[in-house]
């Protein structure tokens, strides 16, 4: 793969600046006080995706590793940072619910000798960022072996709580027992530190596995009467979890916005007239029972996320097709409406042509920029953000980042 030195794009850059547009001009800048705009970075901890870069790390070589993720951020003239805190029903705080996550140590369960998340809030919001704590709800394990998790684990405690499925273990949804402890667990960060934010990822009921059935026959026996079928059942148990920690959150902090970063299809039109004009393999209404365009309909949450990681022309999920169906989708809701971007395939050598054009991105920002409802972005992730293999980001920046803005509150 032909590659341009980070030097040139950097000196590309800095031309560049030279020659935004003033302040009233900017792409989402009307003059003035700085505008309200999202501008995030997801930082994934999971499998040591982004942070820390290894496991075992002493404290202050993952303080240090982190510090530099949040200063590139401010560098990129980002305001906001999702960080990972509970990737695997374990725990980047001190949790009297669930173990330290073994992406710190190596060993689930090990004090790491200091608090990822404390300190991240603290030098976020030092830094002028903001910070939301992102969970996975249901994701137990990487692996469906429950003695190689923490004896402490509830895991191992409730074993009737958890549904081996694809090779890993998860939480079951249609218990409401397991809805309120995720809750609990989840919660505990949020009274206990000054987050910005509480944020969901894609994972709700597993992405679909060929061959494989979820197994959850005893839970829909015992709760499942009065649905048509099991699908709407599950879909139920999703919603129910969406609404109870949206008002859980609330009581517990109430300057929290409380935010979802879905797969980015509903459901195709072929399948539902009200769907998008793709042809996309999942959808999160049918397959993670994610009835993700009602949450926004009915203004569940306070921002929606959805994940729109394709390009410009792409036949399947075109990018420009799915980002005027999410704004439609989010008109006249009190959800605002952010868009996810995919600069991990920026450059890299498995995504196709469109992906290692350097103005890709930028290209989206543009088109999004013609919708009203789109109020920001955000880029997965922060290892990409640092990388920036192609300039990708460079060029997002010089094109549409000029001027600074203010975190939406």
């Amino acid at each position: 793969m032909g590659r341009v030195s980070r030097r040139a794009f950097a000196v590309a850059a800095l031309s560049a600046f030279t020659m935004m547009p003033p302040a009233s001009a900017a792409p989402g800048h009307r003059g003035g006080a700085p505008a309200s705009q999202m501008r995030g970075v997801w930082l994934a901890t999971v499998a040591n995706r982004d942070w820390p870069s290894k496991p075992g790390l002493t404290a202050s070589q993952q303080r240090s590793e982190l510090l530099t993720h949040l200063d590139t951020a401010v560098r990129n003239r980002l305001n906001t940072v999702f960080f990972q805190v509970r990737p695997a029903a374990d725990a980047l705080w001190p949790s009297p619910y669930e173990p330290w996550s073994q992406y710190l140590t190596g060993t689930q369960g090990k004090d790491p000798g200091w608090d990822p998340l404390g300190t991240a809030v603290e030098e976020a919001h030092a830094r002028g960022l903001h910070l939301h704590a992102w969970f996975n709800p249901y994701r137990v394990a990487a692996h469906t072996d429950p003695t190689r998790l923490a004896a402490s684990h509830p895991a191992r405690k409730n074993p009737e709580w958890v549904v081996a499925y694809g090779g890993k273990l998860y939480y079951n949804p249609g218990l409401p027992e397991v809805r309120a402890f995720v809750q609990d667990a989840m919660l505990d960060a949020v009274a206990k530190y000054p987050v910005d934010g509480v944020h969901f990822d894609d994972y709700f009921y597993p992405y679909p596995v060929a061959g494989e059935s979820f197994d959850d026959d005893a839970a829909h026996d015992e709760y499942g009467s009065g649905f048509p079928d099991r699908a709407a059942w599950r879909r139920d148990n999703i919603d129910r979890l969406v609404r109870e920690t949206a008002a859980r959150i609330k009581e517990v902090r109430p300057g929290a916005r409380f935010g979802i970063s879905p797969f980015g299809v509903w459901r195709n039109a072929a399948t539902d007239p009200l769907g998008s004009d793709t042809r996309a393999g999942v959808q999160t209404y049918d397959d993670l029972h994610a009835d993700t365009r009602r949450w926004v309909r009915e203004s569940w949450i306070d921002y929606i996320v959805p994940q729109l990681y394709w390009n410009i022309g792409f036949a399947a999920a075109d990018y420009a097709k799915l980002v005027p169906w999410w704004a439609e989708v989010a008109r006249g809701t009190s959800t605002q409406l952010y868009v996810g971007e995919a600069l991990y395939k920026a450059g890299a050598p498995a995504q196709p042509a469109a992906w290692q054009d350097p103005a890709e991105l930028s290209r989206h920002l543009t088109l999004a920029a013609e919708h009203a409802q789109v109020r920001g972005h955000v880029f997965f992730a922060a290892r990409d953000l640092a990388a920036d293999r192609i300039g990708a980001m460079a060029r997002v920046v010089a094109d549409h980042y000029g001027q600074p803005a203010n975190p939406p509150r």
